[in-house]
Formats: structure tokens, sequence, C-alpha cells
């Protein structure tokens, strides 16, 4: 069995990442195999898949078979920065560049210079920095802010995305030309839903990894929990499946997981359910729709983009990135509608260091 895991590290608890992927199902071992073909070149990679199917293991193996395996690998989660940090972060800054710059910093290109870089959230990107990130793939060189200075760089970009870019091109949020730059070669990752035959291999990783954490003995996995982890959705790809596997071994007696000791979602599995009886999501909400019109005339555009953006939010349990995931639109994006629509509070003083530093860097770059 192919199993990728990532390096140990504390984020992890808290991540929303995968952590391990196998290679066991029908389209997995062709992902596999397209993998393994591309991944000696030098070309640029994009990897598009649902948040928790594997994205960054996916680039971490491109990386491994890659001539640049002995040079540095960086993840860069570009939907992790406030918006006037980016370029900073990116590509490095000089002394006094900002207020708060006391040194200089290279950027993560410098850093990941003879390596690879693995961007992902891509779609996150202000549209300013795609601009910028262009250049740097088209001239291979990095100029820091507040620096005039071009540094050559020697880096094989991977980007990853949980969100359709040509829906994000078509709604003015993605540059299309950079779209292609780094749409060289697309590789797809399959929710977990989609290629069940990975499902055992890593529930019995999993089992095996925490078994040893918590210090107990040979953990199985029952016949009818075998069945429930098959049959399942997994909304939340392999990351749900490792924390329900955690779950169930804090529960489970005797050294079998059962199937009552596997917590699912439970108002997924009903809404899953609810779906296919009755009339379809569609016919409901054309419905609701219909309603509306008769109901409530004028001024239905802003009203119902609102209550989609909330109700999404309240869904997600105020998690902005399952959000943005859910409603196919960009972290940042979510982010300043959430904050207009009242659902967000910034704090006025955190939020006045990022707007300085934006008037800094223009006035630096006048």
């Amino acid at each position: 069995m192919q199993l990728l895991t990532l390096p140990p590290s504390p984020s992890l608890a808290t991540s929303i990442r995968a952590s391990a992927q196998v290679f066991e199902d029908p389209r997995s071992q062709a992902l596999l195999a397209h993998l393994q073909q591309v991944a000696p070149s030098e070309a640029s990679v994009l990897i598009i898949g649902e948040t928790g199917t594997g994205k960054e293991l996916v680039a971490r193996h491109i990386h491994n078979l890659s001539a640049r395996r002995n040079g540095p690998f960086i993840a860069v989660n570009c939907g992790a920065f406030a918006e006037s940090l980016v370029e900073a972060e990116l590509f490095g800054h000089d002394k006094g560049a900002f207020t708060g710059a006391l040194t200089a910093k290279a950027g993560w290109f410098e850093e990941a210079n003879g390596g690879t870089l693995f961007l992902d959230e891509i779609g996150d990107l202000p549209l300013p920095i795609q601009v910028k990130l262009l250049r740097v793939l088209q001239e291979r060189e990095v100029v820091r802010l507040g620096s005039r200075k071009s540094l050559p760089i020697n880096v094989r970009v991977l980007a990853a995305t949980n969100v359709q870019l040509e829906k994000a091109i078509n709604a003015g949020h993605f540059r299309e030309d950079l779209f292609y730059r780094l749409n060289v070669v697309s590789l797809r990752l399959h929710p977990l839903r989609e290629r069940p035959g990975d499902i055992l291999p890593l529930a019995r990783h999993f089992i095996r990894s925490y078994s040893e954490r918590l210090g107990h003995g040979p953990v199985a996995l029952g016949a009818e929990a075998q069945a429930k982890l098959v049959d399942y959705a997994w909304p939340g790809n392999i990351r749900e499946l490792e924390n329900v596997i955690h779950h169930s071994l804090l529960t489970c007696a005797d050294g079998v997981v059962q199937a009552q000791d596997l917590r699912l979602s439970h108002l997924r599995l009903e809404r899953q359910a609810g779906s296919s009886t009755g009339k379809s999501g569609e016919d409901l909400l054309q419905q609701a729709f219909s309603r509306l019109y008769e109901e409530q005339p004028g001024d239905l555009h802003e009203k119902v983009e609102h209550a989609l953006l909330r109700s999404a939010y309240h869904f997600c349990h105020y998690n902005q990135v399952h959000t943005a995931q859910l409603l196919g639109l960009s972290r940042n994006v979510t982010r300043t509608r959430l904050i207009a629509i009242g659902e967000l509070v910034v704090n006025k003083r955190r939020a006045a260091a990022p707007a300085q530093l934006a008037n800094r860097v223009m006035r630096l770059s006048i």
C-alpha cells in the first residue's frame, strides 16, 4: 500500500488538512500513475480538490519524486495572511519597508530557492498580488518590498485550490493569465466519497497511529463498522475520517471498534437522506423564490445575498474557510462580505495596523 503522511507538527491537531493519503482505489491509482509521470518535470502543477482530500500530501510527493527532492519544500497557505502582508510574506521585504520592518527578511520564494514552493488556497490571493506573482513566474526573479533590486530564483511552483477557479475568473476574482500559467499540469483529487477503496486502508492506518499514541494494544475494526465507514459520504474527507477514528478509539471496548463507536455527522446524514426523497433542493429553492417574489417585491437581490451568506456562515459553525468553500468564493471575499453584513466584527485597533501598512507601502512605491 502506497501511504503518504505529513511530517509531525503541533499545528496538525487543529488543522483541516489531511494528514495521510493512500492510493488503493482505482481512481487514486490512476492519479498516482499520472502524478509519477509529471513529477520529474519542471512544469507548474495545479492541484484541485475539496478541503481535506490531501492536496499538500500530493504536492510533497511530487517534490520527492522530482530532481528537487534534496532542496527545500515550502508550503504556504495563501488565505492565512492579511491582505496587506501577503506581498511581504511571499516576496520578502527590506529594512524599513513598513512600520515594524526592523530588519530585512527573505520571502517564501527565496526560502524555497532550489526546491519547491507549494501555494495552497491560491484562489485567496488578492488581485494585485496575482499580478506580481505572474511576473515572478515569468521572469524567475523577485523584488523585495521596499527594494528595487531583482533577486533571481530557482523555484518550482505547485498550487492548490478547493474552489473552481474558472468561476472565480468569470466573477473577476482571479486572473485568467495566471490560471493558465499555473495550470500547465492539472491534478484533480476526488473526494473520499468518490474513492471508497481508500476508506478502509486509511481507517486502519489511523487506528494503528492513534492506538500507538494512546498506548492501546492492537485494535480491530468490526464488520458493521467497516460497512458504516464505507457507506458514509465524508463531507470533511480524510480529515473527518481521522477525527472519527480518533474518537472511536477513546470509546471502544475489548480492542474492537464497533459501529456504535463511530460518531458521524447526523446533520449531514439527514440532509443526504432527505435529498433522495420528495422535492430536490433546486425545486425547494425555486418554491422559496416564488414566495419571496409575491411577499417582498423589490430589493430582493441584496436581501437574498445577505441571507445566503449569513445562513452558510451559521451552517458552517462560523468557520470562514468552510463558508467560502460551501459558497464557492475565496476566503478573502467571504471575509469582506461577512464584515459588510455585520457577521464579523473587526477589532478597530488591529484593523488599523494593516491600513497604516498599506498607506506606508503606497508612499514607498510612489
